[in-house]
This record gives structure tokens, sequence and C-alpha cells, in this order.
């Protein structure tokens, strides 16, 4: 049902099923159909006669994946190993079985959103910094070109709590929206709470902006939220962090037209990210007017006269230019 579903013709022609755990089976067909392409889901379910264990264990799963790859190289029929991960992100198994294939290939997004992006983790033959976004639709996967436009806001101008970074995922610059709530704490003590941010580095961030700023955080509740589901790592969201969270203290919008792309040190100061003037060409592309970037980047490649480039050393420099 599933394959007459995703096929572009309604019918499910073209596409083979074998159902088979027994991977002597397995290879045998696969060399009397010769496909194009072989999909196994799940690794971690195969077994071969070969090896007294039951499937999943690594015994089993080291056999099996060594035989597929041997059937790989040897028919040149491309293979790919469906497998389970972990509560943590991680494949679950033996650790040689990323070392036994080619490429691995993982898709991340939360689960109740439609996005997903799909990185790879290791390649042999190319690039890890490479990265795709799909959105889930009920006719299959659909590559969404421009992720940027996806991920900048979708509602009315004049909302406050809400900034627009400029990061780097592997080489891609991406645009997206950071949200925030600041508001008095209800209970007595004050909640802290990121999504698809670290809370640690949002805590840290919270005290440079009390400690180096001068502005009372610790009394109010803090929620971070990362548009579109992101997991964000690149330190270049910190500036756009904090100008949500002061948006949102303030209550004052952050005009729409402006992104931010730098890291902030726990002296308050604002320093420089790489690939500084990628981002801003991407910002610029997107029809951007403004970047706050570091006073110490360094932009030979960005474009000249498209945007305006406004560089700040630190913290209480950064609230007078924005917030004046």
């Amino acid at each position: 049902m599933r394959a007459a579903r995703l096929s572009p013709d309604g019918t499910p022609d073209g596409c083979l099923i074998y159902c088979e755990t027994r991977i002597e089976d397995i290879l045998e067909q696969a060399a009397t159909v010769a496909p194009d392409l072989m999909i196994v889901d799940s690794v971690q379910t195969m077994y071969t006669d070969a090896v007294e264990s039951t499937p999943g264990s690594v015994s089993q799963i080291k056999e099996v994946a060594a035989r597929l790859l041997r059937f790989a190289k040897e028919s040149g029929i491309p293979v790919i190993l469906i497998g389970h991960i972990t509560k943590d992100g991680y494949i679950a198994g033996p650790k040689i079985l990323e070392h036994i294939v080619d490429a691995v290939l993982q898709f991340e997004g939360e689960n109740r959103g439609s996005y997903r992006i799909l990185r790879s983790i290791k390649n042999r033959f190319g690039s890890t910094a490479e990265l795709a976004v799909f959105e889930m639709t009920g006719t299959g996967l659909r590559q969404v070109e421009n992720p940027s436009e996806m991920l900048i806001p979708m509602h009315e101008e004049g909302l406050s709590g809400t900034a627009i970074a400029a990061m780097m995922d592997g080489t891609r610059p991406l645009l997206f929206e950071v949200q925030a709530l600041v508001s008095s704490a209800a209970y007595g003590t004050a909640q802290r709470s990121a999504t698809g941010f670290d809370t640690r580095r949002l805590n840290m961030l919270l005290a440079v902006l009390e400690k180096r700023a001068g502005f009372r955080l610790s009394a109010k509740d803090v929620f971070l939220n990362m548009a579109g589901g992101l997991r964000v790592s690149d330190p270049a969201c910190d500036l756009a962090v904090i100008c949500a969270v002061l948006s949102s203290n303030f209550d004052y919008p952050i005009p729409p037209d402006v992104c931010f792309a730098a890291e902030v040190g726990l002296s308050g100061e604002i320093r420089p990210v790489a690939q500084v003037d990628r981002r801003i060409g991407e910002a610029a592309r997107l029809g951007f007017k403004k970047i706050f970037v570091s006073s110490y980047s360094s932009m030979d490649g960005a474009p000249a006269g498209k945007i305006k480039v406004v560089k700040v050393a630190d913290v209480p420099e950064l609230v007078k230019a924005l917030f004046k």
C-alpha cells in the first residue's frame, strides 16, 4: 500500500518486496533479480546461519553487514542499510557497523513537524559538510530548495521576542528565527527552558546579560525556541539569542529585515565566527537590509552595498545600536 502511494503513477511496479530475514536467502534472491537498488530494513533484524546467536547481536550484525558489503562490491548493486538509533541519536549496535559501510546518512527533526534534515555523518568518497532539507508529504519526501525561506518568520510584523540568526550547517548558510519569551516568575523560582538549543549555553548567555550589561533576569522566566524544529549548535546563534531575549524583555520588536551572526563571550564581548561573508551573502540574497556581526570579523568576500553590516564590539554597544 505504501509503495502504491509513493509511486508516481500510483502502481508499485518496479518496487519488489521480499519478506525474509535470513541473509543467505536474501542474497540469493538479489542475485537472481539484479535490482537497481537494494534496501535492507533493518539490518538489526537480519541473521545468518554461520553465526550461532540471535538476530541483532553484535556478531550477527557484523557478519550480515560484511556479507552485504561483499555483495555490493562484487555485483555493483548499491545497498542501503536501514538501522535503528538510540535515544541519544547514535546508531544502535556495534560501532564497527559504521566502519564497514561507505556512508552514514541520518534524518534529523522533530517527529511532530513535517521537515527533516538529511545529514551525512560519514562519507568515505565525499564531503560530510553537506546536508539536505526535506518536507514529509502524503506522497513522500519533497526536497526544500531554499531552507532559509522555510525557517524565517511566518507571522505578522511587530512581534517582540524574535530575532533572525545566520548560521552555517556544514557548508550551507541557513537563516532561521529564534523565539524567546521573558516573563515574571509566577512560582518564585525562575524557569529556564530551551527547545533546539543547549540549556546550559542559554544560562551562560543570561548570566552574561546580567553581569556585563546589568539586565536583571534572575527573577524572570526565560523560554527559548528554535523555529522549524532545528537543533542548533553553531555559536554564531548567540547574538540572535540574546537579542530575542532582550526584545521580549523590553517588549520591543526587532525589525524583520535585521539578522545576526556572532558569538558572545563570557566577558560580554562579541566574537567573530567563521565564514561570515557567506552568512552575509545569504542574508543579502533573502532581502535583509542589515546584519549585526563582530567588529573583529573579516569580510573580504562579503557583497558590497547590498546589505548594511553593523559591527559591534560588546553587548552594551549592541543594545545601544539595536534598541535606541
